[in-house]
């Protein structure tokens, strides 16, 4: 078998596409928090309590974890599936029949904080195929895409077990005009800075 055929699609993530992406994000993101910083603070004040959007963000991550444990094969519901080792896989057909049923049981029982517990579901899951798009990538700049990212992670936990803090962050954050707007000019610094590097440093990697 071709040894790119039996790589993880996470594994085949260029450092190159995935920086200039997460910084384009990073950069539009904050550029939109200066611009619009009124109708941006009022959506992240009332995002903890977004019922509805956190049902569909739960089901989002919960369905990208399912095709993580889904069975080999061919086609788009297969193209995800990770080997896991031996003893892991063979849990692999209850993790297909409990993941659904978890989808429905947890966007239904879950009401304090759902959309706060899902938006860190979703940062876990989203961390492995940026870390694997950087695994052995040592260009200029590359140490910007793990820093973020395992702050991410660190974040994501927090949101998962302690979601009250992303309101209480929300609410230090949009405390003043001059700290919200030194915030989201170090965040749309940072962007450009993976961008520039991407675009300078990543072509190739």
């Amino acid at each position: 078998m071709d040894p790119a055929q039996a790589m993880h699609p996470y594994e085949k993530l260029p450092l190159f596409g995935t920086g200039l992406i997460l910084g384009l994000l990073m950069v539009a993101g904050h550029l939109l928090m200066l611009v619009k910083a009124a109708p941006v603070q009022t959506f992240l004040k009332r995002f903890p309590r977004n019922q509805q959007l956190g049902q569909v963000l739960m089901g989002l991550g919960l369905i990208w974890f399912w095709l993580l444990v889904a069975s080999p094969g061919k086609g788009i519901f297969h193209a995800l599936s990770m080997d896991f080792g031996d003893q892991f896989n063979a849990a692999k057909p209850i993790l297909r029949i409990a993941v659904p049923v978890l989808i429905f049981a947890l966007s239904i029982a879950i009401k304090e904080f759902l959309a706060v517990r899902a938006l860190g579901l979703l940062g876990l899951m989203a961390a492995a195929p940026i870390l694997e798009a950087h695994f052995q990538k040592w260009p200029t700049g590359h140490v910007l895409i793990p820093l973020w990212t395992y702050g991410m992670i660190i974040a994501s936990l927090y949101f998962v077990g302690m979601p009250y803090l992303f309101r209480d962050a929300v609410s230090w954050a949009t405390a003043s005009a001059s700290r919200w707007k030194t915030l989201s000019l170090a965040g749309l610094v940072y962007g450009a800075a993976v961008v520039a590097c991407a675009l300078l440093f990543w072509r190739g990697y």
